[in-house]
């Protein structure tokens, strides 16, 4: 039987806070032990208790995730390198080991002006489009 690499993945967002974090809980869930997934944040925040507790909901633990620099995978090899926000697209800095480069943004669901109620159901629904885009890219990634 043949062996196959799983398929290596970079997830960014500049705060590394909610939506690399859900992208990285989907991807992780979706692909099993076909795809290694790390997320990383040009400006790492902490992962948002909200974005653990809409994951939770739809099954996927990330309550051990941590928030990450970009810098920890600058001499990394990845598959895929996905930015999720246009700030990170923007800042982020060259991955030389990278084979492919994707960006696909997703509002940030971190409103400060939000009541917690309202949070939770923005992080909702962003955390089920991430869940959709996940599905659709390792459909298309992993053929």
């Amino acid at each position: 039987m043949q062996h196959v690499d799983p398929f290596r993945i970079l997830v960014i967002c500049t705060g590394n806070r909610a939506r690399s974090q859900m992208a990285h809980g989907w991807l992780a869930q979706i692909g099993g032990d076909r795809v290694v997934v790390s997320s990383a944040g040009t400006e790492p925040k902490g992962v948002h208790p909200i974005a653990i507790a809409v994951m939770e909901e739809v099954g996927i633990d990330i309550s051990s995730h941590t928030s990450n620099h970009i810098d920890e995978y600058l001499e990394d090899e990845f598959d895929l390198v996905l930015t999720v926000c246009d700030s990170a697209r923007e800042s982020c800095p060259v991955l030389p080991g990278a084979t492919r480069t994707m960006h696909r943004a997703f509002e940030d669901p971190d409103y400060a002006d939000l009541s917690r109620e309202q949070m939770v159901e923005v992080f909702r629904r962003i955390c089920d489009e991430i869940g959709s885009y996940s599905r659709e890219l390792l459909r298309e990634v992993l053929r």
